[in-house]
């Protein structure tokens, strides 16, 4: 059995600028997953930097409100939304509430630093 706790995960600024805690990733732990589990915090006034995945993503939204953005079409989004992003969509949210943007970030293959490309 494999239980990670947010807290047991370290903190670092992703290639978009979210801050992020990965929670599950197969290349990082013995699991027969095809997905990356992530959590990501956006935050007050911030801005994801614009870019895309070569692989689908969902991000699950825990708290705060923001401006979601895939390609030429955005979004308010909240807690409880559940957003599909596509293979290649060009992509980037914005914090615009008054509190952390957090959310889950799941992508299906697992992330690779080789599949993003940042704008």
């Amino acid at each position: 059995m494999l239980i990670r706790n947010l807290q047991d995960c370290e903190e670092f600024v992703a290639g978009d600028g979210t801050l992020l805690r990965e929670l599950l990733h197969p290349d990082k732990q013995p699991l027969d997953l095809r997905y990356s589990l992530a959590h990501a915090v956006v935050p007050v006034g911030q801005i994801s930097t614009p870019h895309s995945l070569t692989t689908s993503e969902v991000y699950y939204i825990l708290s705060g409100q923001g401006e979601m953005h895939i390609d030429n079409a955005s979004q308010i989004v909240n807690p409880g939304d559940a957003v599909y992003i596509p293979p290649n969509a060009k992509q980037f949210i914005r914090n615009c509430g008054d509190s952390p943007l957090v959310f889950v970030c799941i992508v299906d293959p697992a992330w690779r630093k080789e599949d993003e490309t940042v704008y």
